[in-house]
């Protein structure tokens, strides 16, 4: 095998990553090109490691990349933004954990998605930019993430026509439903048993977020009872997708038990 086919160079972002033998590390990253990979970085545990400070967690790193057995490994690391913000507070900490838990549970290792890349890169732009805020809610931008992370996975709910009759969605109280996918008319809401009345104004917000870029709805208000309906929703609707609880939620949950604002609700 050739050099030039030995090694590779790619843009990271680091997902999570795991202790390994006495001075490695475990690293999952996901990639533009070749979607989550998993990687190990020798010795970067040591203290006079040069890598160190290019891999920790949401970095967005550029490495030269060595084909190995049974991990690829990093050869060199240089930090193309760092995000350092989100590391400076347990509300960012938890934030940014749980865009990375969430792109880890949806993507598989080598299946390439650009559009999670450039997904997650905008969240966590946004998040670092906005971090320490007091002002900030990130709760919107999460929500904003989630459906639009669904939608490039191939999770995307129905919410502008009904799953059953394809009319499209009356601005009254329809039914939604988790296993099926999406909202069905109140003349519908009988074929699935788990459907559950989902507000006018509820299913307004999900739309307009699902159907917007970040850039459009930069600064929206959302009345917090009625964000508090949106959080749930989406959160439950994530668990009957992953079909397990997600953990960065129940830290999220422990920080606004002590008072801290933003993160997932339910």
């Amino acid at each position: 095998m050739s050099n030039r086919q030995r090694v590779y160079r790619t843009q990271v972002v680091i997902l999570r990553r795991r202790d390994f033998s006495d001075a490695d590390r475990i690293l999952t990253v996901f990639t533009p090109g070749m979607g989550k990979k998993e990687l190990i970085a020798r010795g970067i545990r040591k203290t006079a490691s040069r890598k160190a400070g290019h891999l920790e967690l949401f970095t967005h790193s550029s490495l030269m990349v060595a084909h190995g057995r049974t991990w690829d490994v990093v050869t060199e690391a240089s930090t193309v933004e760092s995000f350092r913000h989100l590391r400076a507070g347990l509300d960012e900490i938890g934030q940014a954990s749980y865009l990375a838990e969430l792109v880890d549970r949806f993507t598989e290792v080598d299946n390439e998605n650009e559009p999670v890349w450039d997904l997650l890169l905008i969240a966590l732009r946004e998040l670092d930019a906005h971090a320490l805020q007091p002002d900030f809610d990130a709760r919107l931008l999460l929500r904003w993430f989630e459906l639009h992370l669904l939608s490039v996975t191939g999770f995307q709910p129905q919410f502008f026509h009904c799953l059953n009759c394809d009319k499209p969605l009356e601005p009254v109280t329809n039914y939604i439903s988790m296993q099926a996918g999406g909202v069905l008319c109140p003349e519908c809401a009988g074929v699935a048993p788990d459907a559950e009345p989902i507000e006018a104004d509820v299913l307004k917000v999900l739309r307009h977020l699902q159907r917007n870029m970040w850039d459009d709805l930069r600064g929206l208000k959302v009345r917090p009872s009625l964000m508090h309906q949106v959080d749930s929703l989406l959160y439950r609707y994530l668990l009957s997708i992953l079909e397990r609880r997600l953990k960065s939620v129940d830290f999220l949950r422990r920080l606004q038990s002590l008072g801290s604002a933003g993160g997932p609700q339910s």
